[in-house]
Protein backbone atom coordinates (compact mmCIF):
# COMPACT_ATOMS: atom_id res chain seq x y z
CA UNK A 1 0.00 0.00 0.00
CA UNK A 2 2.64 2.53 1.11
CA UNK A 3 2.49 6.31 1.15
CA UNK A 4 -0.62 7.91 -0.32
CA UNK A 5 -0.23 11.62 0.40
CA UNK A 6 2.56 13.90 1.54
CA UNK A 7 2.80 17.62 2.22
CA UNK A 8 5.60 19.71 3.67
CA UNK A 9 5.27 23.16 5.21
CA UNK A 10 7.88 25.47 6.67
CA UNK A 11 7.89 23.76 10.07
CA UNK A 12 6.55 20.23 9.61
CA UNK A 13 5.77 17.40 7.22
CA UNK A 14 2.46 15.59 6.93
CA UNK A 15 2.24 12.12 5.41
CA UNK A 16 -0.81 9.88 5.12
CA UNK A 17 -0.69 6.17 4.40
CA UNK A 18 -2.17 2.91 5.66
CA UNK A 19 -4.70 4.72 7.91
CA UNK A 20 -1.92 6.67 9.70
CA UNK A 21 -1.27 10.41 9.51
CA UNK A 22 2.38 11.07 10.33
CA UNK A 23 2.86 14.63 11.52
CA UNK A 24 6.56 15.36 11.97
CA UNK A 25 8.07 18.52 13.44
CA UNK A 26 10.74 19.59 10.98
CA UNK A 27 12.97 22.27 12.50
CA UNK A 28 16.03 20.14 13.33
CA UNK A 29 18.33 23.17 13.31
CA UNK A 30 16.17 24.59 16.14
CA UNK A 31 15.80 21.16 17.82
CA UNK A 32 12.13 21.38 16.81
CA UNK A 33 11.50 24.23 19.23
CA UNK A 34 7.97 25.61 19.05
CA UNK A 35 7.57 28.96 17.32
CA UNK A 36 4.23 30.65 16.70
CA UNK A 37 4.33 29.44 13.10
CA UNK A 38 5.07 25.87 14.18
CA UNK A 39 2.08 25.89 16.54
CA UNK A 40 -0.23 27.27 13.86
CA UNK A 41 0.92 24.73 11.29
CA UNK A 42 0.60 21.90 13.79
CA UNK A 43 -2.93 23.02 14.67
CA UNK A 44 -3.95 22.94 11.02
CA UNK A 45 -2.27 19.58 10.40
CA UNK A 46 -4.09 18.03 13.36
CA UNK A 47 -7.45 19.30 12.09
CA UNK A 48 -6.63 18.02 8.60
CA UNK A 49 -5.82 14.56 9.95
CA UNK A 50 -9.00 14.47 12.03
CA UNK A 51 -11.07 15.40 8.97
CA UNK A 52 -9.64 12.88 6.51
CA UNK A 53 -11.50 9.61 5.96
CA UNK A 54 -8.24 7.80 5.15
CA UNK A 55 -6.83 8.47 8.66
CA UNK A 56 -7.64 6.47 11.79
CA UNK A 57 -4.68 7.45 13.98
CA UNK A 58 -2.04 10.20 14.16
CA UNK A 59 1.66 9.62 14.87
CA UNK A 60 3.46 12.75 16.12
CA UNK A 61 7.26 12.85 16.05
CA UNK A 62 10.26 15.08 15.34
CA UNK A 63 13.03 15.11 12.75
CA UNK A 64 16.67 15.00 13.81
CA UNK A 65 18.08 14.48 17.29
CA UNK A 66 15.05 15.64 19.28
CA UNK A 67 11.31 15.32 19.57
CA UNK A 68 10.96 18.92 20.74
CA UNK A 69 13.35 20.97 22.89
CA UNK A 70 10.65 23.38 24.10
CA UNK A 71 9.25 26.77 23.23
CA UNK A 72 11.45 28.93 21.02
CA UNK A 73 12.64 31.53 23.55
CA UNK A 74 14.28 33.53 20.77
CA UNK A 75 10.80 33.75 19.24
CA UNK A 76 9.41 35.66 22.23
CA UNK A 77 7.69 32.66 23.87
CA UNK A 78 5.76 31.66 20.80
CA UNK A 79 6.60 34.32 18.29
CA UNK A 80 4.50 37.36 19.04
CA UNK A 81 6.69 39.32 16.66
CA UNK A 82 7.11 36.91 13.75
CA UNK A 83 4.57 38.69 11.55
CA UNK A 84 5.25 41.97 9.77
CA UNK A 85 3.84 44.90 11.70
CA UNK A 86 1.38 46.19 9.06
CA UNK A 87 -0.90 47.49 11.81
CA UNK A 88 -0.62 49.69 14.89
CA UNK A 89 0.84 47.41 17.62
CA UNK A 90 -0.32 49.80 20.32
CA UNK A 91 -3.94 49.01 19.42
CA UNK A 92 -3.55 45.31 20.21
CA UNK A 93 -2.20 42.99 22.91
CA UNK A 94 1.04 42.74 20.94
CA UNK A 95 3.09 42.30 24.08
CA UNK A 96 2.18 40.81 27.43
CA UNK A 97 2.50 44.11 29.26
CA UNK A 98 -0.06 43.22 31.94
CA UNK A 99 -1.06 40.08 33.78
CA UNK A 100 -4.29 39.86 31.83
CA UNK A 101 -2.44 40.34 28.53
CA UNK A 102 -0.08 37.49 29.42
CA UNK A 103 -2.98 35.22 30.38
CA UNK A 104 -4.70 36.11 27.10
CA UNK A 105 -1.58 35.24 25.06
CA UNK A 106 -1.12 31.94 26.90
CA UNK A 107 -4.76 31.01 26.37
CA UNK A 108 -4.51 31.75 22.63
CA UNK A 109 -1.35 29.64 22.48
CA UNK A 110 -3.10 26.91 24.44
CA UNK A 111 -6.00 26.96 21.97
CA UNK A 112 -3.61 25.69 19.31
CA UNK A 113 -2.54 22.59 21.26
CA UNK A 114 -5.61 21.87 23.40
CA UNK A 115 -7.26 20.74 20.16
CA UNK A 116 -5.27 17.53 20.63
CA UNK A 117 -7.62 16.54 23.46
CA UNK A 118 -10.67 17.32 21.34
CA UNK A 119 -9.71 15.44 18.18
CA UNK A 120 -11.83 12.35 17.59
CA UNK A 121 -8.80 10.38 16.41
CA UNK A 122 -6.09 9.10 18.78
CA UNK A 123 -2.60 10.59 18.75
CA UNK A 124 0.56 8.60 19.50
CA UNK A 125 3.68 10.58 20.42
CA UNK A 126 7.07 9.10 19.51
CA UNK A 127 9.58 10.78 21.84
CA UNK A 128 13.32 10.68 21.30
CA UNK A 129 16.17 12.95 22.30
CA UNK A 130 15.03 16.06 24.14
CA UNK A 131 11.39 16.40 25.12
CA UNK A 132 11.56 19.53 27.24
CA UNK A 133 9.21 22.30 28.39
CA UNK A 134 6.84 22.89 25.45
CA UNK A 135 7.78 19.47 24.13
CA UNK A 136 6.17 17.92 27.20
CA UNK A 137 3.09 20.10 26.66
CA UNK A 138 2.77 18.45 23.25
CA UNK A 139 3.62 14.90 24.29
CA UNK A 140 1.33 14.79 27.33
CA UNK A 141 -1.58 16.11 25.24
CA UNK A 142 -1.33 12.94 23.16
CA UNK A 143 -3.28 9.80 23.98
CA UNK A 144 -0.26 7.49 24.10
CA UNK A 145 3.39 8.42 24.62
CA UNK A 146 6.18 6.04 23.59
CA UNK A 147 9.78 7.03 24.33
CA UNK A 148 13.30 5.97 23.58
CA UNK A 149 15.10 4.65 26.66
CA UNK A 150 17.58 7.54 26.49
CA UNK A 151 15.03 10.29 25.80
CA UNK A 152 15.35 13.30 28.10
CA UNK A 153 11.98 14.44 29.45
CA UNK A 154 11.32 17.38 31.75
CA UNK A 155 10.38 21.01 32.27
CA UNK A 156 13.60 22.80 33.34
CA UNK A 157 11.88 26.17 32.85
CA UNK A 158 9.98 25.41 36.08
CA UNK A 159 13.16 26.46 37.94
CA UNK A 160 12.82 30.16 37.11
CA UNK A 161 10.48 30.84 34.20
CA UNK A 162 7.02 29.59 35.14
CA UNK A 163 4.81 26.53 35.33
CA UNK A 164 3.76 24.40 32.34
CA UNK A 165 0.91 26.30 30.64
CA UNK A 166 -0.55 22.97 29.52
CA UNK A 167 -0.04 21.13 32.77
CA UNK A 168 -1.16 17.51 32.43
CA UNK A 169 1.62 15.91 34.49
CA UNK A 170 -0.75 14.93 37.31
CA UNK A 171 -2.92 12.92 34.92
CA UNK A 172 0.04 10.87 33.70
CA UNK A 173 2.14 10.17 36.80
CA UNK A 174 0.11 11.25 39.85
CA UNK A 175 0.55 14.11 42.33
CA UNK A 176 3.82 13.19 44.02
CA UNK A 177 5.81 12.60 40.84
CA UNK A 178 4.24 15.65 39.19
CA UNK A 179 5.35 17.81 42.12
CA UNK A 180 8.78 16.18 42.29
CA UNK A 181 9.43 16.94 38.61
CA UNK A 182 8.06 20.49 38.68
CA UNK A 183 9.56 21.55 42.03
CA UNK A 184 13.06 20.88 40.69
CA UNK A 185 12.74 21.12 36.90
CA UNK A 186 14.82 17.95 36.74
CA UNK A 187 14.65 15.63 33.75
CA UNK A 188 14.00 11.91 33.58
CA UNK A 189 15.03 9.32 31.02
CA UNK A 190 12.44 7.63 28.84
CA UNK A 191 13.24 4.35 30.58
CA UNK A 192 12.53 5.74 34.05
CA UNK A 193 9.56 7.76 32.77
CA UNK A 194 7.93 4.48 31.80
CA UNK A 195 8.50 3.13 35.31
CA UNK A 196 6.53 5.99 36.89
CA UNK A 197 3.78 6.00 34.27
CA UNK A 198 4.78 9.31 32.70
CA UNK A 199 4.99 7.52 29.35
CA UNK A 200 3.36 4.26 28.35
CA UNK A 201 6.53 2.38 27.43
CA UNK A 202 10.19 2.95 26.55
CA UNK A 203 12.36 1.11 24.03
CA UNK A 204 16.02 1.11 22.98
CA UNK A 205 16.76 4.04 20.67
CA UNK A 206 17.25 1.75 17.67
CA UNK A 207 13.81 0.20 18.23
CA UNK A 208 11.60 3.21 18.95
CA UNK A 209 10.74 3.88 15.29
CA UNK A 210 9.60 0.32 14.65
CA UNK A 211 7.70 0.13 17.95
CA UNK A 212 5.87 3.40 17.30
CA UNK A 213 5.04 2.30 13.76
CA UNK A 214 3.63 -0.96 15.07
CA UNK A 215 1.55 0.80 17.72
CA UNK A 216 0.13 3.15 15.08
CA UNK A 217 -0.55 0.20 12.76
CA UNK A 218 -2.41 -1.73 15.45
CA UNK A 219 -4.52 1.27 16.47
CA UNK A 220 -5.11 2.23 12.83
CA UNK A 221 -6.54 -1.24 12.15
CA UNK A 222 -9.61 -0.24 14.18
CA UNK A 223 -12.36 1.84 12.55
CA UNK A 224 -12.10 5.57 13.27
CA UNK A 225 -15.66 5.67 14.66
CA UNK A 226 -14.85 3.01 17.25
CA UNK A 227 -11.57 4.66 18.21
CA UNK A 228 -13.40 7.96 18.72
CA UNK A 229 -15.75 6.38 21.25
CA UNK A 230 -12.86 5.00 23.28
CA UNK A 231 -10.88 8.26 23.23
CA UNK A 232 -13.82 10.48 24.04
CA UNK A 233 -15.13 8.44 26.96
CA UNK A 234 -11.70 8.28 28.62
CA UNK A 235 -11.15 11.98 28.00
CA UNK A 236 -14.54 12.70 29.54
CA UNK A 237 -13.37 10.81 32.62
CA UNK A 238 -10.30 13.06 32.69
CA UNK A 239 -12.53 16.12 32.36
CA UNK A 240 -14.65 14.92 35.27
CA UNK A 241 -11.37 14.77 37.19
CA UNK A 242 -10.82 18.44 36.32
CA UNK A 243 -8.47 18.20 33.33
CA UNK A 244 -10.09 20.88 31.18
CA UNK A 245 -10.48 23.39 34.01
CA UNK A 246 -6.91 22.73 35.12
CA UNK A 247 -5.59 23.75 31.68
CA UNK A 248 -7.04 27.23 32.01
CA UNK A 249 -5.87 27.45 35.61
CA UNK A 250 -2.35 26.41 34.55
CA UNK A 251 -2.20 29.19 31.95
CA UNK A 252 -3.28 31.78 34.53
CA UNK A 253 -0.74 30.54 37.08
CA UNK A 254 2.02 30.52 34.46
CA UNK A 255 1.26 34.17 33.77
CA UNK A 256 1.40 34.94 37.50
CA UNK A 257 4.73 33.11 37.77
CA UNK A 258 6.09 35.37 35.01
CA UNK A 259 5.58 38.30 37.40
CA UNK A 260 7.68 36.69 40.13
CA UNK A 261 10.17 39.07 41.73
CA UNK A 262 12.19 36.25 43.26
CA UNK A 263 15.98 36.39 42.84
CA UNK A 264 16.25 33.46 40.42
CA UNK A 265 13.54 34.82 38.13
CA UNK A 266 15.09 38.31 38.27
CA UNK A 267 18.55 36.90 37.50
CA UNK A 268 17.23 34.98 34.49
CA UNK A 269 15.66 38.14 33.06
CA UNK A 270 18.88 40.07 33.68
CA UNK A 271 21.01 37.36 32.05
CA UNK A 272 18.70 37.23 29.02
CA UNK A 273 18.98 40.98 28.56
CA UNK A 274 22.74 41.24 29.11
CA UNK A 275 24.27 37.88 28.16
CA UNK A 276 21.79 36.07 25.94
CA UNK A 277 19.83 32.86 26.09
CA UNK A 278 22.70 30.35 26.33
CA UNK A 279 24.25 31.91 29.42
CA UNK A 280 20.87 32.61 31.00
CA UNK A 281 19.99 28.91 30.76
CA UNK A 282 23.44 27.85 32.03
CA UNK A 283 23.16 30.09 35.10
CA UNK A 284 19.58 29.00 35.76
CA UNK A 285 20.46 25.31 35.69
CA UNK A 286 23.88 25.40 37.37
CA UNK A 287 22.68 24.62 40.96
CA UNK A 288 21.01 21.40 39.75
CA UNK A 289 24.05 19.63 38.28
CA UNK A 290 23.01 17.29 35.50
CA UNK A 291 19.43 17.56 36.80
CA UNK A 292 18.60 13.94 36.08
CA UNK A 293 16.17 11.82 38.10
CA UNK A 294 17.55 8.34 38.67
CA UNK A 295 15.26 5.73 40.13
CA UNK A 296 16.78 3.40 42.68
CA UNK A 297 16.47 -0.32 42.07
CA UNK A 298 13.77 -1.81 44.24
CA UNK A 299 14.35 -5.27 45.64
CA UNK A 300 11.40 -7.61 45.55
CA UNK A 301 10.61 -8.97 49.00
CA UNK A 302 10.68 -12.79 49.19
CA UNK A 303 7.31 -14.50 49.46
Amino acid sequence: MGMKWLKSTECLSFEVGDNVARITLNRPDKRNALSALTLRELHQALLEADDRRDVNVILLSGVGKDFCAGYDLTDSYGGKADDAADYDPAAYRTRADTLDDDIWHLERQQDLTAIMLDLHKPIVAKVHGNCLAGGTDLAFSCDIVLAADDAKIGFPAARANGTPPTNLWFYHCGPQWAKRMLFTGDTISGLDAAKIGLVLEAYPADEIDAQADEMARRIGSVDAEILATHKRVVNMQMELAGARQSLRYAAELDARAHLSQGPRRAQFRKDMAEKGLKEALANRDAPFGDGRVRLRARAIAPE
